[in-house]
């Protein structure tokens, strides 16, 4: 009887411990199974996510080809014009995935970029952009009135006739007055003449005259002409500096108007800070984009927004989106004072 109980319960444990290596292997089994159907569905979340981030850059490509008119930014100090269009250019680009290598064999389609009146490097303030068909506006655009905030220091000339440059002459200031400056602004109002200064966008022979000058080539001044100033006021006085406000047409430059206003008060001036507030119906608080809004949806409610600022005659009409699939994106990068021909009305405050 014992031996029998002995038996059973020897079978019993042997029965147990033989399930031992079946269940392990099962668990093991199931577990690799597990991990497959997971690794599976990773890589098809994965798929599935850049398959939608593919669609996703692609209605972004779309999106930004269709865009077409006329907004503005906010320019601040430091970056020339050109340079500040390029880093929009880049930004735009890069939101919308380009290049991307799967379009590579595509039709290709060309974004066009452009600014209408350059700001000089250490100016801020309002820089009016044309995209698409939008770059055929800026010519109106820079004939347009323009709004300047001008800090002047009196007492100092400098060959760029701005705080950047170097400094040619100093002269007494201490006994202008308030009134002094006041009694002069009107000489500088209405339909007058004005000499260009050396440092500025204007041409000879195809190259600026601003780079010939910093190549220390020897340059002409060029003419006076026409400008037409609209409005003119002093708005403070705490020599030696001085804050005007100025309204003018196209063609037209702070810079030389500062420094004209130094000689007639017998002594000499240049701007230490230069705020284009307005041009055209674009205002800097309104309507300037500031970098962080430099984005294709941004870009796209301001072009909505600023085609009721616009005269009926210059209206876009809106143009049908591209097909996605047939596009890839280039950029040409359209400067207006870069063009033949707009060497007189694209101009550096």
């Amino acid at each position: 009887m014992a031996a029998a109980e002995a038996a059973v319960v020897s079978s019993s444990l042997e029965t147990d411990t033989a399930r031992v290596p079946e269940t392990a292997g099962t668990a093991a089994a199931t577990a690799a199974t597990s991990s497959a159907t997971a690794a599976a569905a990773a890589v098809a979340a994965a798929a599935r996510t850049g398959s939608e981030a593919t669609a996703s850059k692609a209605a972004l490509a779309t999106k930004l080809l269709s865009l077409s008119g006329v907004f503005a930014v906010h320019k601040p100090k430091g970056p020339t014009s050109a340079e500040l269009l390029n880093r929009l250019k880049e930004k735009l680009l890069a939101e919308a995935g380009m290049p991307s290598p799967e379009w590579a064999k595509r039709k290709k389609q060309t974004l066009k970029i452009g600014h209408g009146g350059t700001l000089d490097s250490a100016a801020r303030g309002v820089l009016v952009v044309g995209i698409g068909r939008g770059t055929k506006m800026l010519t109106s655009m820079l004939s347009g009135s323009k709004r300047y905030t001008a800090i002047g220091e009196l007492g100092k000339a400098t060959d760029t006739l701005d705080s950047t440059g170097k400094v040619t002459e100093e002269k007494p200031y201490d006994k202008i007055t308030q009134e002094d400056i006041e009694g002069i602004l009107q000489k500088f109002t209405g339909n007058i003449m004005q000499v260009p200064p050396l440092y500025s966008a204007l041409k000879k022979d195809g190259q600026r005259l601003s780079t010939l000058m910093k190549r220390g080539e020897i340059v002409e001044a060029k003419p006076a002409r026409p400008v037409t100033v609209y409005s003119l006021s002093l708005q403070k006085f705490q020599p030696p500096f001085f804050t005007l406000d100025v309204e003018c047409g196209g063609g037209f430059y702070i810079r030389s108007l500062v420094s004209d206003i130094g000689k007639e008060l017998s002594s000499c001036a240049n701007v230490l800070e230069l705020t284009r507030t307005k041009q055209g119906p674009f205002t800097l608080e309104e309507h300037a984009l500031p970098e962080d809004k430099w984005t294709i949806e941004d870009i796209a409610q301001s072009l909505e927004h600023c085609s009721s600022l616009l005269p009926a005659e210059l209206a876009l009409k809106k143009s049908k989106p591209a097909e996605s699939s047939e596009q890839v994106l280039s950029c040409e990068y359209i400067t207006l004072n870069e063009t033949k021909g707009e060497e007189d009305i694209i101009k550096a405050s």
